[in-house]
């Protein structure tokens, strides 16, 4: 597994901005499509292309396009949701697949109660997008579900992760080919499993919820 976090003062600035437990629903959705079109660039790094043949108004010459099957983003419930925009403007090609997942408060296991994505999903690039990798336990089990339906190719990005998250992607997919982006690397979980420093809930933050 390769673990990319961001090192860019646009996204640490940015980051600053959802931290502020005084910023508004309205600033922060703004704010997290900004920063996952950031992180977007990193995540398709290796996206994948095929030759093509274009002709400019002076000669012919070779171009590429994305390949087929194309790429799909799966956002996860409901958080995810507010990542997809900022995604799909920087790879408006891609299909878009739907991950509802909740975790009980008390077991912290994560539960998938719905999902619309294609029943086979091999060769498919997979970009599971969700705000926080916390205890890693929602993000892994997505993961697990790609890769049973056929996917050879995950790639996840988070606003935030931490080494307790990142551990636990590692244990579920060993060597298998998965990307993981990060805008930060937070310090760690709390009694609560909160992100700390954190920002709070990302979907109650995004939707006016709080």
């Amino acid at each position: 597994m390769r673990v990319h976090v961001a090192d860019h003062p646009l996204i640490t600035h940015k980051l600053s901005v959802l931290r502020d437990e005084r910023t508004p629903s309205p600033v922060f959705r703004q704010l997290t499509e900004e920063l996952v079109t950031l992180l977007a660039y990193e995540a398709t790094r290796n996206v994948r292309v095929t030759p093509v043949e274009i002709t400019t108004p002076i000669k012919k010459t070779m171009g590429v396009k994305i390949s087929e099957p194309r790429p799909i983003v799966v956002p996860i419930l409901r958080a995810g949701l507010g990542m997809l925009e900022g995604m799909v403007k920087l790879l408006p090609t891609a299909e878009v697949g739907f991950l509802g997942m909740v975790r009980d408060e008390q077991t912290f296991e994560p539960t998938t109660y719905a999902e619309r994505l294609p029943a086979d999903l091999s060769d498919r690039q997979c970009f599971a997008i969700d705000p926080m990798l916390a205890t890693g336990g929602s993000l892994a089990a997505a993961i697990q579900f790609f890769f049973d339906r056929g996917a050879d190719d995950v790639t996840a990005i988070c606003l935030l992760g931490t080494p307790e998250g990142v551990e636990t992607i590692e244990r579920l997919v060993g060597d298998r080919n998965v990307t993981l982006v990060l805008g930060a690397l937070d310090e760690g979980l709390d009694e609560n499993r909160f992100i700390v420093p954190g920002l709070g809930d990302a979907g109650d933050r995004l939707y006016g919820t709080v």
